[in-house]
């Protein structure tokens, strides 16, 4: 897409705007910002009557209720880059994921709980350095050792009988208390061991290594999470349900365990995502969680736009059709300008650019239920291992135990997320198939939940099948840019990124530096910098 750049087209006279950006989602808002930073004057704008595309929140019945499904990573550093999103406020998950698997639930994902962190109970030991302090008592507890205190008795009788204080007889019976007590520890032990033998049956072998796997499986992700993220983009890439098998985790783990939460954070049954991004999705995980901005998801793009020049953002402008140096509406006229940024969603992106390539979609269909009182819910993302079998539903959360500001006061609000071919069940039918799922989830009765609304998307989120290039071209020719998710990944952060990017290509042919980043806006061919951005 690098052609050579061609003539103008359009009305010669002065230009309404120096770059007009068609779309005020997450892309354009942050193009908006860097070109505006850098003196230009900008004009965004939004076929809709808001700002925010896809991630829009609304008011049902004092409930926020997120249109989208999806969450953010507190790990993305891109949301550094935009000073509007100072004020942002981010509310967490319980680190890790819980994960329902073969009838056990696993806490998949915590860091905190191998790097250290969580070791309350026996820091106090470790620091007076007193190992069986640390230990619980386990060497009192463990047959044939002797406590402290016989040790001492012990160590008297020896110097009682070398100064001959104690009889012949004495030392006799000594001994024989001694050698009975010997016998009875020896028969403790085989009684131990016996029933421990008796106890491993087939049930409690399958949970002794559920839980060998889920520990094998969360020192994996502790080493996987400090693999810097050059090494992981240098692997060979895959599709990410293939890679899996390359991990070297045994084919249980990953298909009760990694397949589920990966499908989660991709929005991707089937994982045909490349593997490249899968890697970077589940370290981004491991290393930071998942987050929700307070009081939803609609006040990231409301941050960006309300940091912008008064006047620059204007809504219910339709866009038709688009030049190097004009915009065609729909009942506004014909917009002059130096250069078009096109930041909608692919599909419109194709019609204004034909030509472009449209990726395929993974379809979300996202279920918000309530409960008129308060349930002692957990703040953990919830993902459903059986899913095939128990239910429509891939994940959910408690999302007023995250952020309480989204649950009007004494209530609660579950969100859940389906995919793949369930998604595109009429709502009844989820809601029906959903309940017994989300009550074994969440460990509370859903039949009295109330369904407040129902978010079907075809086109939720873009495909990244492998080969994908995570730097898609964002400049089409000298005057006409795109940018959105489906530039780099489809992700929060990958559109930012993409309007970053394409704000560096403007400024660039209009000879003038990205503000903060000197000269370095177009990067070099084969550069990972965005992996580590």
């Amino acid at each position: 897409m690098h052609s050579s750049d061609t003539a103008r087209s359009g009305p010669p006279h002065t230009p309404d705007a120096d770059v007009v950006v068609i779309g005020a989602g997450l892309a354009g808002l942050a193009a908006a910002h860097h070109l505006t930073r850098a003196g230009l004057h900008v004009t965004v704008l939004e076929a809709t009557s808001r700002v925010g595309g896809r991630m829009a929140t609304e008011n049902v019945d004092g409930y926020l209720l997120d249109r989208s499904g999806r969450l953010l990573c507190p790990d993305w550093p891109e949301f550094a880059r935009l000073p509007a999103l100072a004020e942002l406020e981010l509310r967490h998950f319980a680190p890790g994921a819980l994960l329902r698997a073969d009838g056990r639930t696993h806490r998949v994902g915590d860091l905190q709980r191998v790097n250290g962190r969580r070791t309350a109970r026996s820091a106090p030991a470790q620091r007076t350095g007193r190992p069986d302090a640390a230990a619980g008592g386990a060497a009192a507890a463990e047959p044939g050792v002797r406590s402290g205190r016989a040790e001492t008795a012990g160590r008297f009788d020896e110097r009682a009988d070398r100064a001959g204080r104690l009889t012949r007889a004495e030392r006799a019976a000594r001994a024989e208390r001694a050698a009975r007590a010997e016998r009875a520890d020896r028969r403790r032990t085989r009684g131990a061991l016996t029933t421990a033998r008796a106890l491993t049956t087939a049930r409690s072998r399958a949970a002794v290594t559920g839980a060998l796997d889920t520990a094998r499986l969360r020192n994996a992700l502790a080493r996987f999470a400090a693999i810097p993220s050059d090494r992981l983009l240098a692997r060979t890439e895959l599709p990410a349900a293939q890679a899996l098998s390359t991990r070297g985790l045994p084919a249980r783990t990953v298909g009760s365990l990694v397949r589920p939460l990966l499908a989660a954070l991709l929005s991707d049954p089937a994982l045909t995502t490349s593997s490249r991004v899968a890697d970077l999705a589940l370290r981004g995980f491991v290393r930071g969680g998942c987050c929700v901005p307070a009081g939803g998801m609609a006040a990231v793009p409301e941050l960006l736009a309300s940091a912008l020049p008064p006047g620059t953002v204007r809504t219910d402008v339709h866009a038709l059709s688009v030049t190097t140096n004009s915009v065609t509406t729909r009942d506004h006229g014909t917009l002059a300008c130096r250069a078009v940024v096109v930041a909608t969603d692919a599909a419109d992106a194709g019609e204004l650019l034909p030509g472009l390539r449209v990726p395929g979609f993974h379809p979300v269909t996202v279920l918000h239920h309530a409960v008129d009182e308060p349930l002692p819910l957990s703040p953990s993302l919830l993902v459903d291992g059986d899913a095939e079998r128990h239910g429509p539903v891939s994940h959910t959360w408690a999302a007023s135990a995250v952020d309480p500001a989204r649950a009007q006061s004494g209530g609660t609000l579950i969100t859940s997320v389906v995919l793949g071919g369930a998604a595109a069940d009429p709502v009844a039918v989820l809601d029906k198939a959903s309940r017994p799922q989300l009550g074994a989830l969440h460990g509370v009765p859903a039949d009295r939940w109330t369904l407040l609304a129902a978010h079907h998307d075809a086109r939720a989120v873009p495909a990244m099948p492998a080969p994908h290039d995570m730097r898609r071209p964002v400049r089409v020719l000298s005057g006409l840019y795109v940018c959105g998710e489906h530039r780099d990944t489809s992700t929060a952060q990958g559109a930012l990124v993409s309007g970053r990017r394409a704000a560096g290509e403007v400024l660039r042919d209009f000879g003038m530096p990205l503000p903060g980043a000197g000269n370095a806006s177009r990067p070099a061919p084969g550069s990972r910098s965005h992996a580590a951005a």
